[in-house]
């Protein structure tokens, strides 16, 4: 039998490839001589730049950049083998989780480290860059990376401007730089917000960044203000392109600056794993997270999986810490089999370092009940 192990991470307890080895420690009890692809995967958030590079047997390096609030940081972010393609999290450079909370202020941070490390890779020569744009701590529509790449943002006294927040309503002029590096960008973004309106960046996420309502109110009118000095001078007319709102904008500033293309994040981990070409002569895709929820019916990674295989009718097992749908939702989402990997109520203490047992035995007996019917 041929098992593809496609699992993402049980967040706080096993990165997707410790979930795949105890799903392969699973199997080999009970089929030792089963054929087992190892395929680890991610929905392009946390861990996406670390599985595509493993994937195309590069390597992470590191580069020091500045932090959403200008402090020098060390930064990862990966090259493949041939060193053409480059895989970046915009959050290791300004993302919300590298500020204590009493310093989140979106009128305040940049994401001009995000750019350093595009500028960075591009000089390593990567000519194709990977972007995922979750979880920033930022709301200034991207112009924070682009003046990390030589664009200027001037004041009506043509002063140049910090490239945060609380300059975009000021800016008067948008100067692009003389060489721009020569690279492609995919932009991994499951967010669908427009730049502004009351489903776009400054409205939906900038309160979860620390902004008020005055602070909210103030980025707003300069999102839109950056929106009308492109279309002025520009001729580009792109705010309401679903997705230009996320992570406060930068998808706004990866479509303008980059010539950038936004795609789904599960698409984009997908293409890059060949996910389709492993399933040929599959018995059973194995897969997995943390919590299968009403998110996970939304799109997100095992959907993404559920609906290629289903294609081919092969059947989906899922294993998670917590089942939170009904079995009606699983089996329209191609879900064929799913489990909580828990044998019985636990507390998140006593859950964590439970999961490996707990994936290993799951996939035991899912394994073993198989084997079973098969014979």
């Amino acid at each position: 039998m041929k098992f593809l192990l496609a699992p993402d991470k049980f967040r706080g307890s096993l990165t997707a490839y410790e979930v795949c080895q105890a799903m392969s420690d699973g199997i080999r009890e009970v089929i030792p001589e089963a054929e087992i692809v190892v395929l680890p995967m991610a929905d392009g958030g946390e861990a996406t730049a670390e599985i595509l590079t493993l994937n195309a047997g590069g390597k992470m390096h590191t580069a020091f950049v500045s932090d959403p609030l200008g402090r020098r940081i060390e930064a990862e972010y990966g090259l493949s083998a041939d060193g053409q393609t480059a895989y970046i999290e915009m959050a290791t450079a300004s993302g919300l989780r590298l500020l204590h909370a009493n310093e989140r202020n979106p009128l305040k941070t940049t994401t001009f480290g995000s750019g350093q490390l595009i500028l960075e890779a591009s000089e390593k020569g990567a000519h194709h860059i990977i972007l995922g744009i979750g979880g920033s701590a930022t709301t200034d529509g991207g112009i924070g990376m682009a003046a990390a790449l030589g664009w200027e943002f001037l004041d009506a006294n043509g002063t140049a401007l910090p490239p945060n927040g609380e300059s975009l309503v000021k800016i008067q002029q948008i100067k692009p730089p003389q060489h721009l590096p020569e690279i492609t960008v995919e932009v991994a973004c499951d967010v669908t917000a427009p730049l502004f309106g009351p489903d776009g960046a400054a409205h939906v996420y900038a309160p979860q960044k620390g902004a008020d309502a005055a602070m909210v109110a103030e980025l707003e009118l300069g999102l839109q203000h950056l929106a009308w000095v492109v279309k002025r001078d520009f001729d580009v007319d792109i705010a309401q392109v679903a997705g230009t709102g996320a992570a406060g904008g930068l998808g706004f500033g990866a479509l303008f600056f980059l010539n950038a293309v936004l795609k789904e994040g599960v698409k984009i981990v997908m293409e890059q794993t060949h996910f389709e070409s492993h399933l040929t002569d599959t018995d059973l895709v194995l897969t997995g997270e943390g919590k299968i929820d009403e998110q996970t019916l939304q799109g997100k990674l095992i959907a993404g999986i559920a609906g290629a295989a289903q294609k081919r009718d092969i059947p989906v097992a899922a294993l998670c810490g917590a089942l939170m749908v009904s079995p009606a939702d699983l089996a329209h989402l191609g879900i064929s089999y799913a489990t909580s990997i828990l044998p019985r109520p636990m507390s998140l203490q006593e859950a964590i370092p439970y999961a490996y047992e707990g994936v290993k035995n799951s996939t035991h007996y899912l394994v073993k009940l198989l084997n079973q019917v098969k014979k």
